[in-house]
């Protein structure tokens, strides 16, 4: 469910939907996803000082219960942000 929801928020922000993917990962400390989306849209998640992905991080974190998860944005290129 949050894969999904995540994955609808991030569609809902960049200008090419059809190119974002969203993976999740178990480690030791926990879930992490992995928000994959074109070049060109990476800034748009990211946001001024990194306000949007706070934001996303925020409603993800509400729907998972009040936990925090990690939440990775990767460019195509595979620069990552955090």
């Amino acid at each position: 469910m949050l894969v999904e929801a995540l994955e609808h928020v991030v569609r809902g922000i960049v200008g090419h939907p059809d190119d974002v993917r969203v993976t999740t990962r178990e480690l030791r400390r926990g879930r992490t996803f992995e928000v994959r989306v074109h070049p060109e849209d990476f800034g748009r998640v990211i946001g001024r000082r990194g306000r949007t992905a706070h934001a996303i991080r925020t409603v993800v974190g509400a729907l998972d219960k009040g936990r925090s998860p990690r939440i990775d944005f990767v460019e195509a290129r595979g620069r990552t942000g955090r």
